[in-house]
């Protein structure tokens, strides 16, 4: 019996600050079911703790979850998810909160994988995190910005404050709420959110807005600028 076949061979288990390449990475995540997530940030892993907190992100995010999806019901040809997997690169594997893709046939730049993974740049990303000093605003934004995802969305929920990126000649610039506290999104015309409202607390407005958005001329145009993309 030959003990170093590779049938007899122990796959290690993932370890935080481990420094991994992709494929080693998903290789020893599957073999450690334990995780509940884990995220390869510029080569590193980074495991998040099990246990989520209720106000400080779950609540935050089935918000923003159900504001996503209203968009998605309304808009053919665009897809969300939930902490579904993402192959940036061969260095970055992660596991946003959401995401929001145009899908390929239409013009999307991100791919579905044959093993039904994300791989490439989303067109938005959305991450809850604590505060400021979240690796989302840093080492991860980075990342995102270097592979091409055009928009990024972080709520620091503990600080009240929600930044909207954009991506405009390789660098994030900051989208500004108008008077009325809302951000219309560039890439995704009528994905509006009323910021204000929304640290608030205040739901309803949020989805009077996202509505008002639905409902507006520049909505309709993408729509069909999507349809005429699938079909091309």
């Amino acid at each position: 019996m030959v003990r170093n076949h590779p049938q007899y061979q122990t796959i290690p288990q993932l370890e935080n600050g481990d420094k991994l390449t992709r494929y080693e990475f998903e290789r020893r995540y599957n073999a450690t079911p334990n995780i509940r997530k884990a995220e390869l940030i510029e080569g590193i892993v980074y495991i998040a703790p099990n246990a989520v907190r209720f106000r400080s992100h779950a609540e935050p995010h089935g918000w923003i979850t159900g504001w996503v999806g209203t968009y998605v019901a309304a808009t053919p040809c665009v897809s969300s998810g939930v902490k579904t997997t993402v192959r940036l690169d061969w260095d970055n594997e992660f596991q946003p909160d959401i995401i929001l893709l145009i899908d390929q046939a239409a013009g999307g730049q991100a791919i579905i994988s044959e093993d039904d993974y994300i791989e490439g740049a989303p067109e938005l990303v959305v991450e809850i995190v604590a505060s400021s000093v979240a690796i989302d605003l840093h080492a991860k934004k980075q990342a995102y910005r270097r592979n091409g995802v055009k928009e990024y969305i972080v709520w620091q929920v503990l600080e009240q404050k929600l930044t909207w990126f954009y991506l405009e000649q390789g660098e994030y610039l900051e989208l500004e709420p108008d008077a009325d506290g809302i951000i219309r999104s560039l890439i995704f015309p009528g994905l509006w959110l009323a910021v204000t409202e929304l640290l608030a607390g205040n739901k309803q407005a949020v989805v009077n807005v996202l509505q008002t958005g639905l409902q507006s001329p520049e909505h309709g145009a993408f729509v069909q600028q999507l349809a005429q993309g699938s079909n091309s």
